[in-house]
């Protein structure tokens, strides 16, 4: 999510020369140099910090707390301090990095394409200024929604975990087309697209879901033959319930 992010910034118009990178993996760090001229990339977290307007944490959960206080001493009073580590409480963070605005974020894994959702929540010294720079940071790998830290659990439960559904998905129609004789290949492809032009559609017309869904079901059609189906199985619901879920699984791991 790191690297994403990094590109996606690059990709926005951010100049490499002002992107630092602490990347502790020696290998790992030679790619990341490869990937993106221009951009320091450092073995420790307190050089690359050093004089850094916001500083993203994109290490993993168990040592968000460890790196921060490593590099505590070199993040500026006024530096904002922005993680999108899952399940870490802004209290934590803000007690590594004492005095220092936080804002916490819940990006997911489209963002490696441009086509992140990400919420965003403001800890006790996140001014307005801050989000408008974490937003500016995360909508440079897609959408950007403002919420209040205890939603987003719910937003883990929906954006965060909701690619693995849409690949649910993706999957059982790609078996579909194959029983009903359709190659492997050509099932996939019909898949992808379909996915696609749909998620497309849904984000430019302002009519909403329901009301695209009804449009191509037609009365007594194939459609309509396909929606009873999958309602009458509570596919619907199941979904629903998946988030619920998720949402209630993301406080325990908080927790």
């Amino acid at each position: 999510m790191g690297s994403a992010l990094l590109a996606g910034l690059i990709g926005a118009g951010w100049a490499p020369a002002d992107c630092s990178v602490a990347e502790i993996d020696p290998e790992r760090r030679r790619i990341v140099d490869a990937e993106n001229p221009g951009v320091r990339v450092c073995a420790d977290a307190g050089e690359a910090v050093s004089g850094a307007d916001v500083v993203v944490v994109a290490v993993k959960p168990a040592a968000v707390v460890a790196t921060l206080e490593s590099a505590a001493d070199r993040i500026g009073a006024d530096a904002l301090v922005c993680s999108i580590a899952a399940g870490v409480r802004i209290a934590t963070i803000e007690a590594a990095v004492p005095g220092r605005p936080v804002v916490r974020a819940m990006p997911n894994t489209p963002a490696v394409v441009g086509c992140g959702a990400s919420a965003i929540a403001g800890g006790a010294r996140a001014a307005a200024a801050h989000l408008d720079l974490a937003e500016r940071v995360l909508g440079a790998v897609g959408t950007v929604v403002r919420v209040d830290e205890p939603m987003l659990d719910a937003v883990t439960g929906l954006s965060g975990s909701g690619p693995a559904y849409v690949f649910l998905l993706a999957e059982a129609l790609m078996v579909g087309g194959e029983r009903c004789g359709l190659a492997p290949e050509v099932a996939r492809d019909l898949v992808v697209q379909t996915v696609l032009g749909a998620a497309t559609l849904l984000a430019r017309d302002p009519v909403g879901p329901e009301a695209l869904r009804a449009a191509v079901t037609s009365p007594g059609g194939t459609t309509e033959a396909a929606v009873r189906e999958l309602q009458a199985r509570g596919v619907p619901e199941a979904i629903a319930d998946a988030v619920e879920v998720a949402t209630r699984r993301s406080r325990e791991l908080g927790a």
